[in-house]
């Protein structure tokens, strides 16, 4: 059987905070590789999101670890994934308006057609994975909102068949 992620790349970033814009630009150079430059600015805006969270979870720990990026994409949309090695799963919190944070799985939430977090058991810690696809906005909107009103925030897309693909790509991957 053929692998349903034909384009991959991975790359681990210290626990800095370079580690963010670094990422930005690696996500976009490798999304023109692969032909996606339409995904690019939603793919920079999650893994920004993605990232800042993955480097706080690792900073918190006593031993600070590396966060890891994996991108995966069929040619119709790309998944991208962020392990870090802190086991607490993110959560959404209700930020108010003046808050300086607390809102960046929201603006995952609003750009990813699917995202889902779990822990990774074999190797410690936990992974945040994001699909992005090339539909169009409208269509795209109307699928956002039919999902997220079936879907529990955190577990968002955990019945989506492509993050069930990315997870069981994770999984042969010790991951």
């Amino acid at each position: 059987m053929p692998d349903q992620w034909p384009l991959r790349d991975l790359i681990e970033f210290g626990a800095l905070p370079e580690a963010v814009p670094s990422a930005r630009l690696h996500v976009r150079l490798v999304l023109a590789e692969w032909g996606h430059t339409g995904l690019s600015e939603q793919a920079e805006l999650v893994v920004s999101e993605l990232m800042t969270n993955a480097l706080a979870a690792s900073r918190s720990l006593e031993c600070v670890t590396p966060v890891r990026l994996w991108m995966l994409s069929d040619r119709a949309q790309v998944m991208i994934l962020v392990w870090d090695a802190n086991p607490y799963l993110p959560r959404r919190i209700d930020a108010n308006d003046l808050a300086e944070s607390g809102r960046g799985l929201r603006l995952v939430d609003t750009i990813a057609a699917q995202w889902e977090a779990y822990t990774t058991p074999q190797v410690g810690g936990k992974i945040v994975c994001a699909v992005i696809d090339a539909k169009p906005p409208q269509r795209r909107d109307e699928q956002l909102m039919s999902f997220a009103s079936r879907t529990p925030a955190i577990a968002k897309g955990a019945s989506g068949h492509a993050l069930h693909r990315g997870r069981g790509w994770a999984d042969r991957h010790g991951l």
